[in-house]
């Protein structure tokens, strides 16, 4: 039985606030602990113990927001990291599991046990001795200024693979072939593939979708400029200078776990994704 709650939610909605305040009530009235991120310390009417998202643990989080909330959940959490119950406040969601209306009932549900524990991959990245966050959905790389070319080569296990002229690239796990990647025409890949995939942003030649297996070592050496600028999630942002900029990329020793109901991943891409409206 669960004891503490922790709770990350929009704070720039009004909808969210209000839920993240009716939960957090909801849950005391049952005797639980709720940890909230102190980032809704005076934005929501209940009284949670506030705490920084990088210091907060819990038995398992609620995030009220988009796949942007869910996200940002996952790079500032400490590992290893419970499962999150999503709550979807945004127009799509694709990673979150129930609608606001159904919020107290999977809450419910939760305590009681009554649900499933979905694991997905994360992606480690290190450059020139940086260490980044953990992705769950990408690590984009591009030159540190607007409409600069990148001049890139891409190598797996330390071996050649090709070169590349591109705006930018995308190393993404298979959660996050469902998000930019996508966008930019690379495959959805189903969740229990153990695999990378690399796509490029408005390559200057052909260049089609790479798919790696997920334990492979990716660098991504970029011969111009001489700063990349590399994004985790959209979120993570940090410039890497070097003579040759290098990134290396792989598949993290830390997983995300997220709550699921009767909902399946083919379902969500249905409803809320690519296929929607077909079947």
């Amino acid at each position: 039985m669960p004891k503490s709650i922790g709770l990350v939610a929009r704070y720039d909605k009004e909808e969210s606030l209000k839920l993240a305040s009716d939960l957090t009530e909801y849950l005391q009235a049952k005797g639980l602990k709720v940890h909230a991120e102190n980032t809704l310390k005076s934005k929501i009417a209940a009284k949670p113990t506030f705490t920084p998202l990088e210091k907060l643990k819990a038995d398992f989080i609620i995030t009220i927001g988009g796949d942007g909330t869910i996200l940002r959940a996952c790079l500032g959490l400490p590992n290893p990291q419970p499962p999150i119950l999503a709550v979807n406040m945004s127009v799509r969601g694709f990673l979150t599991a129930v609608e606001p209306k159904h919020a107290l009932n999977a809450v419910d549900k939760v305590l009681e046990g009554e649900y499933r524990t979905e694991y997905c991959m994360k992606l480690a990245a290190t450059a020139e001795g940086l260490n980044f966050p953990d992705a769950l959905n990408e690590v984009l790389i591009m030159a540190d200024e607007p409409a600069k070319l990148l001049h890139a080569s891409i190598m797996k296990d330390n071996k050649p693979v090709l070169n590349c002229q591109a705006d930018g690239l995308i190393l993404s796990t298979p959660t996050g072939s469902t998000g930019y990647s996508l966008s930019t025409g690379g495959p959805v890949l189903d969740p229990n593939i153990n695999a990378l995939v690399l796509t490029a942003i408005c390559p200057l030649s052909t260049f089609h979708p790479l798919v790696f297996p997920a334990d492979s070592d990716i660098t991504i050496e970029v011969y111009k400029p001489k700063k990349l600028l590399a994004i985790i999630d959209g979120h993570h942002k940090q410039t890497v200078t070097s003579k040759v900029p290098k990134l290396s990329m792989t598949r993290s020793r830390h997983e995300a776990q997220f709550i699921r109901f009767g909902e399946d991943f083919y379902y969500r891409l249905r409803s809320r994704l690519v296929f929607k409206g077909i079947g």
